[in-house]
């Protein structure tokens, strides 16, 4: 592929919409002082052999366990509950081998996946080119944060306007969108109730404020079409638009010139608006990229198989999308806790721990366990679904780090015990007595 010269390229844009507000603390890890001014993350140094634990079970911390038998009660079947420490030893659990639906919880796959699969500096582009036989061709690859701005650079550099008059079209332009088959749109077994929320927007590649505004966006490329000749027409040009499937048309030849390209937000921002924020539609698009694949059942199924390549305990999981909307998802909290002890080994460990909200400080968990011994000190993912409760992530202890995973289906009162197990699990660390074995 030919690119044309840099006196031709419009300025890239700053990250100043969805993504930006999301990266302030995005350098704090366990152990710093959370009051600091946010530091950057810079790669870490390569590990030269990953000397990875596995799960370690039946030596459980007698006190830790009591505790959370003692605040689950007869309710406890509601729940699936483990504590693991950075050895991998199993400190405390409550039906840790039974999958229960996770609901957001699920993100913590999907981003761990795509950190391992793509590494923290991968971007999603999105690229205006000219094909040898002067066909416009505009494909993206998800970009949560596209925007109307980026539209009118793309119809600037469509007409000839980006800086470089040596083409300039006086025709009217033939402009071919790339977009995956409204199929693939919506997973099949989101509730369609669900798809008409922003939280349920549709997942496409071409996808201006990541398909919603105060709700979801049921027509996004109608919407991109409107905006794009709109757009052309406003800068005095004319275009006639044609959809065509991401798939089925032949790829653009080595011929082709790049007229413009817009970069979304580095892999480790992305990461940490799933997680920090819950956004599903950049869940859901580092699942199809870490896969390699649109259709998210194929997407799913390649997740699977990564997981099962990290020697996790895996009973009853099962992948459904990569977002949690979804309720044929099921996952243990033996999967999670043991997950999350892993990626705390991986080389990119700082990025996934820093996607992640903050309690009573940083995203989902900005609100929750304010003037508590929780906060600053939880660094987690949250989740609800309809009579689904769930967090799990890292908490920091006198003790080292502990790997929480809690899960209720069909719990009262879930939102308030959560608080209390992981107030427990804070309080008995460390546990003196946690080499005795506990049933």
């Amino acid at each position: 592929m030919k690119i044309i010269p840099a006196s031709f390229q419009i300025t890239k844009r700053t990250h100043s919409q969805l993504l930006i507000r999301i990266l302030g603390a995005g350098g704090i890890l366990i152990g710093s002082n959370v009051n600091a001014a946010p530091t950057v993350l810079s790669p870490p140094p390569p590990v030269a052999v990953q000397g990875w634990p596995s799960l370690q079970s039946g030596r459980l911390c007698p006190s830790l366990q009591r505790s959370f038998k003692s605040l689950l009660g007869q309710g406890s079947s509601a729940w699936s509950v483990s504590v693991v420490d950075r050895h991998g030893q199993l400190l405390a659990d409550i039906n840790g081998t039974v999958a229960k639906v996770p609901a957001s919880n699920q993100k913590l796959i999907t981003t761990a996946f795509a950190l391992d699969k793509l590494g923290p500096d991968f971007k999603l582009r999105t690229q205006l080119l000219r094909r040898p036989d002067g066909v416009l061709e505009i494909s993206g690859e998800g970009d949560p944060d596209l925007g109307v701005t980026e539209i009118q650079r793309f119809a600037m550099a469509a007409l000839g306007q980006g800086g470089s008059r040596t083409f300039r079209s006086h025709d009217d332009l033939q402009l071919m969108i790339r977009e995956e088959p409204q199929q693939r749109w919506w997973p099949s077994d989101w509730h369609p109730a669900d798809r008409i929320y922003a939280y349920g927007a549709p997942i496409t590649r071409l996808a201006l404020t990541s398909n919603a505004l105060d709700v979801a966006v049921t027509n996004p490329i109608g919407r991109l079409q409107r905006l794009l000749e709109r757009e052309i027409h406003r800068q005095g040009g004319k275009a006639h638009l044609s959809l065509v499937n991401h798939d089925q048309v032949k790829k653009s030849s080595a011929q082709s010139v790049l007229l413009h390209e817009e970069d979304s937000a580095p892999m480790h921002a992305l990461v940490s608006l799933a997680n920090a924020e819950s956004h599903n539609f950049t869940a859901e698009v580092l699942l199809r990229h870490a896969a390699e694949s649109w259709d998210v059942r194929l997407a799913s199924r390649e997740a699977m198989r990564w997981m099962q390549r990290q020697n996790l305990p895996l009973t009853g999981l099962r992948i459904a999308d990569g977002s949690g909307l979804s309720r044929n998802n099921r996952m243990s909290s033996q999967t999670l806790a043991t997950l999350l002890m892993r990626m705390g080994h991986h080389p990119l460990a700082p990025y996934y721990q820093a996607s992640m909200a903050i309690a009573g400080q940083r995203g989902t968990l900005r609100k929750l366990f304010r003037g508590t011994s929780l906060e600053g000190k939880f660094w987690g993912k949250t989740g609800t679904l309809n009579g689904v409760r769930s967090i799990s992530g890292i908490l920091e202890t006198v003790d080292g780090p502990r790997y929480v995973s809690a899960i209720a289906n069909g719990a009262s009162s879930a939102n308030r015990t959560i608080g209390l197990l992981l107030k427990a699990t804070q309080r008995f660390s460390p546990c003196s007595s946690s080499l005795s074995t506990s049933n």
